[in-house]
């Protein structure tokens, strides 16, 4: 968090616009505002502070609901007119009580959180974590469950093609599930053999002409 609160700036009001983001998923979760004095409470107490245009006060997130945002990153951009808090949600980010302020959220599907819980599981009781007795079983082994849940994917995907006109409600329910097992799977391989998802994601945006790699 080497932003310089002093180095920022702020508009006619002496404010500076905030977007959070969720670290692990990438769903953007809310936008605020925040003056001088919030981004230096931000940046020294590792909790998001802002500032409210309506009351004229400085609030933190989550004072009273306790769903508060634990800050990672804090980066401005280009012009130093707005600022990007990175940060870890300990709830509902909306005051309305949904996980973003921007629902429905237009992300299709976020991977980042089960990345974060299966790389916390790595140290974890083999006894009763099945992600650690994957991860302590090897890759050879995580290998082999992709492909046979990558089997199962393919063969629920065609059953439920055939039975799409009849029963194509429990048959994509099934298909959902087996398509949820191999994702979980491929991510325990990525945890295994030390690859981000986000690395990953790069090399699409890479195969599209988007990526602005940002991996050393």
């Amino acid at each position: 968090m080497s932003v310089d609160p002093a180095a920022l700036r702020y508009d006619d009001h002496g404010l500076i616009p905030v977007v959070v983001q969720d670290v692990n998923s990438g769903a953007v979760l809310m936008q605020a505002f925040a003056n001088r004095e919030a981004v230096e409470l931000t940046l020294s107490t590792g909790q998001a502070h802002f500032w409210s245009r309506s009351r004229q006060a400085l609030w933190r997130k989550g004072e009273t609901s306790g769903n508060v945002l634990r800050v990672v990153e804090v980066t401005a951009d280009c012009d130093a007119d707005s600022l990007l808090v990175r940060a870890l949600p300990a709830g509902p980010a909306c005051h309305r009580g949904t996980r973003t302020c921007f629902e429905p959220n237009p992300a299709r599907l976020e991977l980042g959180w089960l990345a974060a819980v299966l790389e916390s599981r790595r140290g974890a009781d083999p006894e009763t974590s099945y992600t650690a007795r994957l991860l302590a079983r090897g890759i050879e082994r995580i290998a082999q469950k992709v492909g046979e849940e990558g089997v199962e994917t393919a063969i629920a995907a065609v059953v439920a093609g055939i039975a799409a006109e009849k029963e194509g409600g429990e048959r994509r329910k099934a298909l959902i599930g087996e398509a949820a097992d191999l994702l979980y799977h491929l991510l325990v391989l990525f945890e295994a053999s030390g690859i981000d998802p986000s690395e990953v994601g790069e090399e699409l945006l890479r195969r599209h002409g988007l990526s602005r790699p940002v991996h050393s």
